[in-house]
């Protein structure tokens, strides 16, 4: 806890130069990189990384009886594992507190945006359904694994197809052309506050000294979909009004590499 005191002190001296550690501008993202495709088993995958942060996210489909209230709807699971060979901090075993909270943020970004058409994924009323299976996995955790894991799954959701489906059996072997009905792209910035300052895209030593910090999802006209607080400080209202005005901004940012 000291140490971690010690770093925020040096590092607010260089935040009030309006400088990073690594040189970056407050509102900057290190260099983003989208690849589609990368697993030929998966009903669609993505492969995002932020700096050194790499994440994969595939999408699996399968087959099951709807929920009893929503009878005529498909549905949606998202899990994430944080790889012990990603981060040091990461041990094996069930989901610890953090792989949760960011399936869960990654979860009801897509989930309140109403991406996902869930009546198209229904087969027969009350009997059969499509159930959409997110896996997040982290491959390296150089900070910002909230951002990378929402902007993987987006993309890996635009790649994905349905598997073949005939006389209730599932031919994963064989890919239909029909895309899963992604209506809408939600994507999530994460905005981290240190003293007065408002950052965007953390590496891991300012992940480790902030105050607060505010996942915000949001669709291509600005409307919020979701948001998660995290961090000790209580927040204002000003701070939750500029977090989410900067996360909004640079939203349009990420959104470019959701193209083509």
């Amino acid at each position: 806890m000291k140490m971690n005191r010690e770093m925020k002190k040096h590092m607010l001296v260089y935040l009030e130069k309006g400088m990073r550690y690594d040189g970056r501008a407050l509102d900057e993202y290190r260099q983003v990189r989208v690849e589609t495709k990368i697993s030929q088993n998966a009903e669609g995958s993505a492969r995002v990384t932020i700096g050194e942060t790499e994440v994969l996210a595939g999408i699996k489909m399968a087959v099951e009886k709807p929920y009893p209230d929503t009878p005529e709807d498909g549905s949606l699971m998202v899990g994430a594992e944080l790889l012990p060979l990603s981060s040091p901090e990461f041990e094996a075993g069930p989901p610890g507190i953090q792989a949760i909270e960011i399936a869960r943020v990654v979860d009801r970004g897509i989930r309140e945006s109403k991406s996902i058409d869930t009546k198209q994924l229904c087969i027969e009323k009350g009997e059969k359904a499509w159930v959409v299976m997110v896996d997040i996995v982290t491959i390296n955790d150089a900070g910002n694994l909230f951002d990378a894991s929402a902007l993987a799954t987006i993309a890996a959701l635009k790649d994905a197809v349905f598997p073949g489906f005939q006389d209730g059996v599932i031919d994963y072997k064989n890919k239909t052309d029909k895309k899963i009905p992604v209506s809408k792209e939600p994507v999530s910035v994460t905005v981290i506050k240190i003293g007065k300052f408002y950052l965007v895209d953390p590496a891991p030593d300012e992940e480790k000294v902030a105050d607060a910090r505010i996942s915000v999802a949001s669709l291509e006209d600005g409307t919020l979909c979701a948001m998660q607080k995290g961090g000790v400080c209580t927040l204002t209202e000003d701070d939750v009004v500029k977090m989410t005005d900067l996360a909004v901004e640079k939203a349009k940012f990420l959104r470019g590499y959701l193209k083509g």
